[in-house]
């Protein structure tokens, strides 16, 4: 694996990246500013949230593979737009301008600077329970917890 170094408290919360899910032909993508990356069970590993009313979540539940994709500046416009548009509802990746890369059981992005091949090693929902108060009031009041993901990075793809 090539190395990969990062701001890790700015790459999800600030610059975002995309989670993606799926093999060819069925896959879904989504805008992501919670994430986190580190090591768990010796293993090189990114940690994603997916709250279960997103239709990614759907691909996440049923795939072993997913990926997490990290963007020039010049796509924040594009991220946005896939943050805020459903697949359920058409064809979002081409409305953003991205053009989808098919790995051997991953979909990534042409346009990205860098993508995390991930192989999920693990999935909880939150336990909103366990959160603080003030955080369960601000982000759980009406919607539903996240579903955590553990991947273990298995391969670093840079960008073009």
């Amino acid at each position: 694996m090539d190395e990969f170094t990062a701001d890790v408290f700015k790459i999800f919360d600030q610059d975002w990246a995309l989670v993606t899910a799926g093999t060819e032909g069925d896959y879904n993508t989504m805008t992501i500013s919670w994430g986190g990356l580190g090591t768990l069970w010796s293993r090189p590993a990114a940690t994603v949230y997916v709250k279960k009313n997103r239709y990614t979540h759907e691909f996440l539940e049923k795939n072993d593979w997913f990926t997490v994709s990290f963007f020039p500046p010049e796509y924040r416009q594009a991220l946005g737009y896939l943050g805020s548009h459903s697949g359920r509802d058409g064809d979002k990746v081409a409305a953003a301008g991205l053009t989808p890369v098919y790995l051997d059981g991953a979909v990534t992005f042409r346009q990205a600077r860098v993508t995390l091949l991930c192989r999920k090693m693990y999935a909880h929902d939150l336990d909103v329970s366990a959160v603080p108060a003030d955080v369960a009031e601000d982000y759980y009041r009406t919607d539903p917890p996240h579903t955590i993901y553990v991947g273990e990075v298995v391969n670093i793809l840079k960008g073009e």
